[in-house]
């Protein structure tokens, strides 16, 4: 997908869950944070030329700043998270610079997904397609969060978590294989 096209997902996700043109444009904080993240990623991934590329991220993380102190919500331009990207609630989003996230997921406030483990074990959650991840779960350590999978609130996910799985707790544990269908 292309720029045009991510925001253009992104925007069906949102309006899918009831909003006009106009909430979501000027009062949807979740909106805000990925709309800005989609410039700035474009950016740090296909703008080469050297100077321009230095005043545009610079900008870019000003930018970025701002939406955080404004809204909680901090995307870093080097994330990955494909199309149809939605935040339920504005407020604690925290994601490393090295998160991964595929296709189709939603945020609640209070999530964070960070790095986490030990020597060899150490590093950053790469979650599927399809997941959500419901208020103040955390997500971290060099673990993979299959597709279709519905992590709780306040569940907190330090290892691999199989495909069409429900977790809740501290530490998760697997309570369903329903997946997160009828949550996306």
């Amino acid at each position: 997908m292309n720029l045009f096209q991510l925001i253009e997902s992104d925007y069906k996700k949102y309006k899918k869950y009831g909003g006009n043109f106009f909430v979501i444009l000027f009062l949807t904080q979740g909106f805000w944070a990925i709309f800005q993240y989609r410039i700035a990623s474009f950016i740090y991934r296909n703008v080469k030329i050297i100077g321009i590329r230095q005043v545009l991220l610079f900008g870019c993380l000003l930018w970025q700043k701002t939406i955080e102190i404004l809204t909680g919500i901090s995307l870093p331009a080097s994330i990955k998270i494909g199309g149809s990207f939605y935040i339920g609630h504005f407020g604690g989003i925290i994601l490393n610079s090295k998160t991964v996230m595929g296709d189709n997921c939603n945020l609640s406030q209070g999530v964070t997904i960070g790095v986490s483990g030990l020597a060899m074990q150490r590093g950053v959650p790469s979650i599927g397609d399809n997941v959500y991840i419901g208020a103040n779960a955390t997500v971290v350590g060099q673990i993979t969060v299959g597709n279709n999978v519905l992590i709780g609130a306040n569940t907190f996910v330090n290892s691999n978590v199989l495909d069409n799985g429900v977790v809740l707790g501290v530490p998760a544990i697997r309570i369903s294989d329903k997946g997160s269908e009828g949550y996306i």
